[in-house]
């Protein structure tokens, strides 16, 4: 089948948050086969959930349903002005990926949920009421971005990039111009702040009232856990995407540490792997995990 005819088969879709917020994405079929369940992928933050569209065409050619979406305040969920706008991560992971969620089992809940997050997109399922149903995660550099655990080499450059910079020209613009600096979207006020204010540990960013309730909707979760860390990564480092692993208590979850050469490349960083050059690679092993549960890289598990 030709990559115009999967691109055909993928329908807009509006998804109303439990706060009244409508979220933009696409929904695409699986292409032929006997469902092997609905994958929902979470973006990275300030990513365009186009982005990884490539991908989600990929999982229905092998009998997924996809669902890809913007969280508010990105892409096709952005509103008329960011300006002002008090959009929170958190909101992300307890009304837009909650809100994503209740759609898929409200179109067919028989069938086995599967999500593969990036970045923080891998610690917000998490944050949803509905994460009990989840039956596996693939989190891909998956954390919350607190500088603490970025690789020590780059930790002052992007302290200062994300920490000091992105916070100084959010107050100065209402939200953060992202998009014309080229560091990923413009981000609403709320998140960026977040993002830069960030604590190491998850509950140490509520306030004390609130933070058994946050833990125990992770315990909650029950899903499989395969976390994918790359050794070139300078952002999502083995303990950054250790942080928030170790709040999925509820399920088993296992973490690998993968090289560049593993997956026949000289460099993957954080974002590359979302790119059509893993099609016949990197994108064939997820599948063993997402249909099978079967972990690609047993010789790789960070203990």
């Amino acid at each position: 089948m030709t990559v115009s005819a999967l691109i055909q088969e993928a329908r807009p879709i509006e998804i109303i948050s439990t706060d009244g917020i409508i979220l933009g994405g696409h929904f695409w079929p699986r292409i032929r086969g006997t469902a092997a369940g609905t994958v929902i992928i979470n973006p990275a933050t300030g990513v365009l959930a186009r982005y990884y569209h490539r991908y989600g065409r990929f999982l229905a050619a092998h009998g997924f349903d996809v669902v890809t979406y913007d969280y508010r305040g990105i892409g096709a969920s952005r509103p008329a002005s960011l300006r002002g706008c008090g959009y929170r991560w958190r909101e992300w992971g307890e009304k837009d990926f909650e809100a994503v969620l209740a759609w898929v089992l409200a179109r067919d809940g028989s069938s086995p949920v599967s999500v593969v997050g990036h970045s923080v997109g891998g610690a917000l399922p998490g944050l949803a009421a509905h994460a009990p149903v989840i039956h596996r995660l693939l989190s891909i550099g998956g954390q919350f971005g607190c500088w603490r655990h970025y690789a020590p080499a780059h930790r002052t450059r992007l302290f200062l990039k994300w920490h000091v910079a992105m916070p100084a020209l959010t107050a100065l613009c209402g939200y953060f111009p992202g998009r014309r600096l080229g560091w990923l979207e413009d981000l609403p006020a709320g998140v960026a702040y977040e993002w830069a204010f960030r604590r190491p540990y998850l509950e140490d960013n509520y306030p004390q009232r609130e933070r058994e309730a946050v833990l125990s909707r992770f315990d909650a979760m029950t899903a499989s856990i395969l976390a994918i860390t790359m050794s070139d990564d300078d952002i999502a480092t083995v303990p950054a995407i250790r942080a928030i692993l170790d709040r999925y208590r509820g399920g088993p979850r296992t973490q690998v540490l993968l090289q560049p050469a593993d997956l026949g490349q000289e460099t993957v960083g954080h974002f590359s792997l979302f790119h059509n050059r893993h099609a016949i690679g990197f994108w064939l092993d997820t599948l063993l995990w997402l249909r099978d549960g079967v972990n690609p890289w047993p010789d790789k598990e960070v203990g």
